[in-house]
């Protein structure tokens, strides 16, 4: 007899302003199998090349705000040799930050939980200004109790 859980979703998120926003809830809502797992992983893919995953800071909103001024002042729209501008001054810009963030992340899973810490939450980076409804593909993998 084997107690192995696997379960993959996609997760469509609702369009987003530019910014970091804390999506951690709606992981958790969308993934019902994580209350039976043991010990596990989470593995989120983002299927988008202008917006990012990561794990940060999710009682102070000001972090956030912080984390979208420093990729804006390091990462200047309207930079003049970027050449893939097609879409506008946000679209390389936003593939950067892409780029530097990543679009995974694996959180593990204890006793029906997200192992993340106090502080720590997961969120999405929409770097774009209007960058739309973002796909994440959630893969769960573990032990049921």
């Amino acid at each position: 007899m084997t107690n192995n859980v696997w379960q993959s979703e996609k997760i469509t998120l609702p369009s987003y302003q530019r910014g970091f926003h804390l999506i951690t809830d709606r992981i958790v809502e969308a993934i019902p199998s994580l209350q039976i797992v043991e010990v596990g992983l989470l593995h989120l893919w983002l299927q988008h090349t202008s917006a990012s995953l990561t794990v940060n800071e999710n009682a102070d909103p000001t972090v956030r705000q912080d984390l979208e001024s420093y990729l804006n002042h390091s990462v200047r729209e309207d930079t003049p040799y970027f050449r893939h501008t097609f879409e506008g001054s946000d679209d390389m810009p936003a593939h950067i930050k892409s780029s530097l963030l990543g679009c995974e992340i694996t959180v593990p899973v204890q006793q029906g939980k997200l192992a993340l810490g106090t502080w720590q939450g997961i969120m999405l980076g929409e770097h774009r200004d209007s960058g739309g409804r973002r796909t994440i593909i959630a893969t769960l993998q573990g032990t049921a109790a």
